[in-house]
């Protein structure tokens, strides 16, 4: 896991506490005492899903590139 870590910039507990919450990338347990292991494809598919989610990154998403919608005409009551 402290490997992972690293390789995504990270603190080993941060990436501990993701994975419990499953919000971090996909791992698995390998091994009789249960090692904790990332594909490095999959931490680099990971990192890819979340720049493509960050408006700042991806320009489909950026709120300021959306024309604002016109709005109807007030309710009024008589």
């Amino acid at each position: 896991m402290s490997d992972a870590a690293e390789y995504l910039g990270l603190s080993p507990r941060t990436l501990y506490v993701w994975r419990h919450r499953r919000q971090g990338p996909p791992s698995f347990r390998m091994g009789p005492r249960g090692r904790v292991m990332y594909r490095v494809e999959a931490l680099d598919a990971w990192v890819r899903e979340q720049e493509q989610a960050d408006s700042r990154s991806n320009p489909a998403l950026n709120p300021l590139g959306v024309r604002p919608q016109e709005r109807s005409a007030p309710f009024t009551t008589v």
